[in-house]
């Protein structure tokens, strides 16, 4: 997992700075196993002379020189010895005819965020026409992205006739090698919407992914507060505290959810749009609790109190008496969590200044 991840500070959430701290760390602190094997070179032919060094590394006199200089002006650090990047100064560009850029800018006007794909035969029809070569789709793309993006958003006006300025916030996501090490290391949560007789009910899902220990709660609101309540909700039944939290771009889990997370100084991923894999183990407890309860209790859900007394009865016994395929078909969550007490490394360290620690 990256370094970052863990990081909270007053720049957390300022749109660039975990970009720019991984690429501060990457390129300052890291040293590459080919610069600690010329700093070894460099090293022996101080010590027993350029030749002995050519003859027993095989390396030619220019290029440990050349090593050397590296060294020297680097100020005598091991970094100044890594590869250079050997991207050419003068990259190839993509010429295509004007014409044929000028008509896929005129097709995403008219049709506006037309994807590359469906672009391609309306492309090809006019190329054919004019007797040019025509791009392929994945040429299409890159020609779209090299002009700007060619991306229209509609403009929005309030009611008093003024101009909505666009306001798009770039939304954290969770890293590819995310794994959580620990419980309550990452939480996730998301919506289960039911329609019984015309009328909508929601079911929001809690799970944490290191103990599998899960957690549901019916209600007839699907607004950010009624999330804050479910989460205030999670915090006093799961054991442990939380330190990343995952959802979907849902609007339950924005504004006053949000808010929360803020406050209480936890770290919110977002999946990316019509990705569900990415919160993969919160999307297959939404199916087992359907299955296994939902759908056999459609109608208390028209009264959530009433749902959610049965609701109760059924997690605790998915929580302390159901095997989990995750353990092997062998543990509950809870069995799994008191399974954790011979493996207190696994927890993140506190301080224990003014707490005693006594044993019976």
């Amino acid at each position: 997992m990256a370094f970052y991840n863990k990081i909270h500070c007053k720049y957390t959430g300022i749109k660039g700075f975990l970009n720019l701290y991984d690429y501060a760390l990457r390129y300052r602190y890291m040293i590459t196993k080919k610069a600690l094997k010329k700093a070894r070179i460099l090293a022996f032919w101080e010590k027993y002379g350029i030749e002995a060094t050519m003859e027993a590394f095989g390396a030619k006199r220019r290029t440990l020189y050349y090593w050397k200089d590296q060294f020297e002006k680097g100020g005598k650090k091991y970094e100044a010895l890594n590869d250079k990047s050997k991207a050419p100064r003068t990259k190839r560009k993509r010429l295509w005819p004007e014409k044929v850029k000028a008509e896929i800018k005129s097709l995403r006007w008219e049709h506006p965020n037309l994807g590359k794909d469906k672009i391609y035969p309306l492309l090809l029809e006019y190329c054919k026409k004019e007797g040019l070569k025509c791009p392929k789709p994945k040429t299409i793309g890159r020609l779209i992205k090299d002009m700007g993006g060619l991306r229209r958003i509609p403009q929005k006006t309030s009611h008093f006739g003024k101009i909505k300025p666009l306001k798009k916030k770039k939304k954290l996501r969770k890293p590819k090698d995310f794994k959580a090490a620990h419980p309550g290391h990452l939480v996730a949560l998301d919506t289960v919407e039911k329609r019984i007789e015309g009328r909508k009910r929601y079911i929001i899902t809690f799970e944490d992914i290191y103990t599998r220990f899960g957690f549901a709660w019916g209600t007839t609101s699907h607004a950010s507060s009624a999330a804050k309540e479910f989460f205030d909700y999670c915090q006093k039944v799961f054991p442990f505290s939380m330190e990343f939290v995952l959802t979907d771009n849902g609007s339950e889990f924005a504004r006053h959810f949000s808010e929360n997370l803020k406050n209480l100084h936890l770290t919110h991923f977002h999946t990316y749009p019509k990705t569900p894999k990415m919160n993969s183990h919160c999307e297959r407890f939404n199916r087992t609790i359907q299955e296994e309860f939902a759908d056999y209790h459609q109608q208390d859900l028209l009264e959530p109190d009433k749902f959610n007394t049965k609701l109760i009865d059924w997690l605790v016994w998915y929580n302390t008496k159901r095997v989990h395929h995750a353990f092997d078909n062998k543990l509950s969550p809870v069995q799994f969590m008191i399974s954790l007490k011979d493996k207190e490394h696994l927890f993140p360290q506190k301080c224990k200044i003014g707490w005693p620690y006594t044993c019976s």
